[in-house]
């Protein structure tokens, strides 16, 4: 019992610094990039989507430097399912979310490419005939410059039409820093605090890594962009509530899984191959629920299937183990 009690403080207290982390950072930057006059779309698909996605970063390079595979792969794979079905889900069901064309037919997409070209570089053992699966070094390199031509075209955008929400509140330019160091401070620690905590808890519990890299891990660490769109869609700012989704999806597989098998090759067991295929079908729904009823907006019935879907996903994880 001393054991479960310490590994689950390790674990809500990795997760109360990730959240005031990831806040300070998401506050201080995006106060900057409201006197910059950067566009909302640009600033949910970059700075929101990057600063939300710093938990899932930092987990997954402790993950990576512990060996714990199974931790890092369930945490991406977890946070992607967990904004796609239950996030969007909140966020439509809080107040129906119009999506963009550009969103519809080029940062969507993209992030079906997210998850298609990592289902690739993953699968060793099933199309190339290897004995064992890894995202290795290379592939991590692949992975970042699909990221570099993301940030591309995401400055494309940075000018375009759209004023930031006046409820961003700006701070001064010493404050911004000061916020942003502070916010990266309490991602290290927290990180670092809730990998250990995670790893002892699968221990205690008999569960498999994958399985708590899957929930726990992959809930908390998504908790600032469940807060993020939440408060985007109740304050009608559709562009900051879609835009930090599929930002943060397309940030978690180019980037973080990128820069965690660059820093150590990770290891793919086939298992994950079934949350890779709900990812990519939860993705490509989004499609036809954006022509149903109103046309290009996410209703409250469909945000309501969302979340019911992730919640027979949870119930299904639990039964796999």
């Amino acid at each position: 019992m001393p054991d479960f009690i310490f590994a689950a403080g390790a674990i809500a207290g990795g997760f109360a610094l990730l959240i005031f982390g990831a806040d300070y950072l998401v506050r201080g930057a995006s106060s900057l990039a409201k006197k910059l006059g950067l566009s909302p779309l640009f600033i949910g698909l970059t700075i929101v989507a990057f600063g939300t996605s710093l938990p899932e970063m930092v987990v997954n390079i402790f993950a990576s430097f512990r060996g714990s595979n199974e931790i890092a792969i369930g945490n991406i794979l977890g946070s992607n399912i967990f904004n796609l079905f239950f996030i969007l889900g909140i966020a439509a069901v809080i107040y129906p979310v119009a999506v963009r064309k550009s969103t519809i037919f080029k940062e969507i997409p993209f992030s079906i490419l997210a998850v298609a070209v990592f289902f690739i570089l993953a699968n060793d053992v099933m199309l190339s005939g290897l004995n064992q699966a890894m995202v290795t070094r290379a592939d991590g390199l692949i992975l970042i410059s699909f990221f570099i031509i993301f940030l591309y075209y995401t400055f494309g955008i940075a000018k375009s039409s759209g004023e930031m929400s006046d409820e961003v509140k700006t701070y001064g330019i010493l404050s911004s820093v000061l916020m942003i160091f502070g916010g990266f401070g309490g991602l290290v620690f927290g990180g670092n605090i809730l990998v250990s905590g995670a790893i002892s808890l699968a221990k205690i519990l008999g569960a498999s890594e994958s399985l708590i890299g899957l929930t726990i891990v992959a809930i908390g660490t998504s908790l600032p962009e469940l807060a993020t769109s939440a408060v985007a869609a109740y304050r009608k700012n559709s562009d900051i509530a879609v835009g930090n989704v599929i930002g943060s999806n397309i940030f978690n597989i180019f980037w973080i899984l990128g820069l965690s098998s660059v820093i150590k090759p990770i290891v793919f067991f086939p298992a994950a191959n079934i949350d890779t295929y709900i990812l990519l079908v939860g993705t490509l729904i989004v499609f036809p629920y954006l022509y149903m009823g109103r046309k290009h907006v996410l209703e409250r019935w469909q945000g309501a299937s969302l979340i019911g879907m992730y919640i027979v996903y949870v119930v299904y994880l639990i039964i796999r183990g």
